[in-house]
């Protein structure tokens, strides 16, 4: 039975159509990218949660990873100038090309708003990355970061760069406040639902109602949000 399953499955998810994913006998999950073949992927939801919250922070010129999207969906005409970084060369959009674990290749001082989402995993000498963030930012300037507590390997990154890190708020604690000293706010956000649908890559849409998101237990860290000002 378990191909006829599986092949079911299969065909759920290219439909697109509402789903459980309750079923013992699968090993495989209903998407392996995050589920991005079947909606909004569940850390999407947080995540831009978090940025709509903070969205009167982003402000002045503002820098995100790779390109400017959240930076002009949430910062609109408060931003004058959107910045785009990227570590290699390639990258049409990016206007700074820069690693954030090596200060000679970043502009210091330059920021107003530093949108850094989905990054810190991937990057190992995370220590330097967090200075590097801090070095960019003019005095005042704000960190809007997230990271990945709860989720399965990016087989993206793990193939171009690495995929080093799964983070608590405890060590996120330690790493950002002797760095940032004009204040750090860490919070997580997910449950245990939201744990096993983001692990399957269920997608927002599969669910039932999406409010069963917003229950927030610490014990399940999905997604992990920072605030920062230098």
């Amino acid at each position: 039975m378990f191909p006829l399953i599986h092949e079911a499955i299969q065909y759920l998810t290219r439909k697109k159509v509402r789903l459980t994913f309750n079923d013992l006998s699968l090993a495989g999950p209903v998407s392996s990218t995050f589920g991005l073949d079947r909606g909004t992927p569940i850390d999407r939801y947080y995540i831009e949660q978090f940025l709509q919250k903070s969205s009167g922070m982003i402000h002045g010129r503002t820098l995100e990873i790779a390109d400017s999207s959240y930076s002009r969906r949430f910062g609109k005409d408060q931003v004058k100038h959107f910045e785009v970084l990227h570590s290699t060369p390639g990258n049409k959009r990016a206007t700074i090309v820069g690693d954030l674990t090596d200060n000679d290749t970043l502009p210091e001082n330059a920021m107003d708003c530093f949108i850094c989402t989905q990054t810190f995993n991937f990057i190992y000498e995370v220590q330097k990355a967090v200075h590097g963030a801090h070095y960019l930012l003019k005095p005042g300037g704000i960190l809007l970061a997230t990271v990945t507590g709860i989720s399965q390997v990016s087989r993206y990154d793990m193939e171009r760069w690495g995929d080093y890190w799964r983070f608590t708020t405890a060590f996120l604690t330690k790493l950002f406040e002797p760095v940032f000293t004009g204040g750090v706010e860490i919070e997580s956000f997910g449950n245990a639902l939201a744990a096993c649908a983001f692990l399957q890559g269920v997608a927002v849409e599969d669910l039932p109602d999406r409010n069963l998101l917003d229950a927030n237990d610490p014990d399940y860290q999905v997604v992990l949000t920072i605030l920062a000002r230098k």
